[in-house]
């Protein structure tokens, strides 16, 4: 990757700034990391197909 990643915390994030999860979505994946261990956090990346059929199920999940 040769561009930063652009990092955005989640929406279920506290204002204490705890248990914050944080994505950067690129046009081809997605990498995600857990803000507490600092930017130097071990990140996770998942391809963009993959990672749009999570969110379909999870959404779907929820749903019910």
């Amino acid at each position: 990757m040769s561009e930063k990643p652009e990092w955005f915390k989640s929406s279920y994030s506290d204002s204490e700034g705890n248990n914050c999860l944080e994505v950067a979505p690129c046009p081809t994946a997605i990498h995600i990391r857990d803000s507490k261990l600092s930017t130097d956090s071990p990140q996770l990346t998942v391809p963009a197909g993959p990672w749009a059929d999570f969110l379909a199920y999870a959404i779907g999940a929820t749903a019910h």
